[in-house]
C-alpha cells in the first residue's frame, strides 16, 4: 500500500525532527521533506509533490496564515496547522481553518519532545484524516452568505413544536458550523452545539462567532442554566455538555465525566439528552467530522421522534460521522450545508 507523503514545514529544527520520527514510525506515513520556510516548502511541493503539508505558525520570511493563503488559492491541498495552545494561538488557528486548514497539532511550548510523543496518535491520525479530507468543499462554500431578515409578521410565526436544535461537528466542523449560523435568523429556538475543540479553542471560538452573528454565542461553562431562543451555546472544550427540563423550561449543564467515543465534549452525550428530555420537540444535526461520534444519539433522538439531519458527502470536508449516521437509518434528512438552514427555518417557521 502507497503511503500517504507528508512535507513537514516549521522554523525549529527540533520540531522538524521530532514530528519527521513521529511520522515516519507510522506504517501508514512518510516524510519526504522539510521545510524551514515557506519559500523553501514552496519548492518542496513542486519538486516532492506531497499529499498533506505540517504548517507551523510562527516562521521567519513569512508566517503560517500568510502562506497557507497563497497555497489555497494557487494549489489548494490538504494542510494540518503546527499551533500553540495559547488565546492567540487559538486565534490564529481559527484563521487558518477559516482560509482551508484542515486540522491542526498542538505544539506545546515546554517539554516539546516529551508531549509532543505523548500526541503520536493524535498527530498521525490527523494527518491520515486530512488526506483524505475533501478540499473541494472549501472552495464550494467560499461565497459570502447573510442571514435571512424576517418580517415582523414571520417572526410571530415561529411554532413552539421545536424548542431545541442540537448540532455536533469535528473535523472540518469549525467553518462548516460558522456558515451555517449565518444563514440563520437571530428568532430561533436555542442552539446547542458540541464541535470537537480543546479547551481554551473554544472560547475563541465562540468569541469569534460572537462577533459576527447577530445572536448571541456564548461558550458553555460553570452552573446549570437555563437555554434561551436567540442564542447558541457552544460546549466548552474540558467539559460534556447536556440538556434537561424543569418546570417548562430547558436548562443546559456540563458534566465531568469520562471520553467517550474518545471525546470530550461528546456529541452522543448532548444528543442522549436531548433524546430523553426534549424527544419530538428537537432538532439534530450532524456536520463533517472523522468517526462515529454523535450516530448512536441521533439514533436515539430520530426514535423519539425528533427531526434528525446529516450533512451530505459532496459538502462535508470528511464524511464519516454523518455518513455513519446515515448508514445506521438515525438521519430522516440528508441535505448539502447550505440547505440545512433554509430547512431549519422552514421547520420552526412552517
Amino acid at each position: 500500500m502507497k503511503k500517504i507523503t507528508v512535507l513537514v514545514v516549521d522554523d525549529s529544527a527540533l520540531i522538524r525532527n521530532l514530528l519527521s520520527e513521529i511520522i515516519n514510525a507510522s506504517d501508514f506515513l512518510e516524510v519526504v521533506g522539510t521545510s524551514a520556510d515557506p519559500y523553501e516548502a514552496r519548492e518542496k511541493i513542486k519538486q516532492l509533490q506531497p499529499d498533506v503539508i505540517t504548517l507551523d505558525v510562527e516562521m521567519p520570511r513569512m508566517d503560517g496564515i500568510t502562506f497557507l493563503k497563497n497555497l489555497m488559492r494557487l494549489r489548494p491541498m490538504p494542510v494540518v496547522m503546527i499551533s500553540t495552545l495559547t488565546e492567540k494561538g487559538s486565534d490564529i488557528t481559527l484563521k487558518a481553518l477559516e482560509l482551508g486548514a484542515v486540522d491542526y497539532i498542538y505544539k506545546p511550548k515546554v517539554s516539546v519532545a516529551e508531549r509532543l510523543s505523548d500526541l503520536a496518535d493524535d498527530i498521525t491520525t490527523k494527518i491520515r484524516i486530512a488526506a483524505k479530507a475533501n478540499i473541494s468543499a472549501y472552495s464550494e462554500h467560499s461565497h459570502p452568505v447573510t442571514p435571512p431578515v424576517l418580517s415582523a409578521r414571520r417572526k410571530k410565526e415561529l411554532k413552539d413544536d421545536i424548542s431545541l436544535i442540537a448540532i455536533g461537528a469535528s473535523t472540518g466542523g469549525v467553518e462548516a458550523t460558522k456558515r451555517l449560523l449565518l444563514q440563520l435568523p437571530k428568532e430561533m429556538p436555542p442552539i446547542v452545539i458540541v464541535q470537537h475543540m480543546p479547551a481554551g479553542f473554544t472560547t475563541s471560538y465562540a468569541k469569534r462567532l460572537d462577533s459576527l452573528l447577530d445572536a448571541t454565542i456564548t461558550e458553555f461553562s460553570g452552573t446549570e442554566k437555563v437555554l434561551l431562543p436567540g442564542n447558541v451555546y457552544i460546549a466548552n472544550g474540558s467539559q460534556h455538555l447536556a440538556v434537561r427540563t424543569s418546570g417548562g423550561r430547558i436548562l443546559g449543564y456540563c458534566i465531568d465525566s469520562d471520553p467517550v467515543n474518545r471525546h470530550r465534549p461528546a456529541v452522543d452525550v448532548l444528543f442522549d439528552s436531548v433524546a430523553e428530555f426534549i424527544k419530538g420537540q428537537s432538532v439534530g444535526v450532524l456536520l463533517t467530522g472523522m468517526g462515529v461520534d454523535g450516530a448512536a444519539g441521533m439514533s436515539k433522538m430520530e426514535k423519539t421522534g425528533a427531526v434528525t439531519v446529516a450533512q451530505d458527502e459532496a459538502s462535508s470536508v470528511v464524511w464519516g460521522m454523518p455518513r455513519v449516521a446515515i448508514e445506521q437509518g438515525a438521519a430522516k434528512y440528508t441535505l448539502s450545508l447550505d440547505k440545512i438552514a433554509p430547512f431549519l427555518i422552514e421547520r420552526c417557521y412552517g
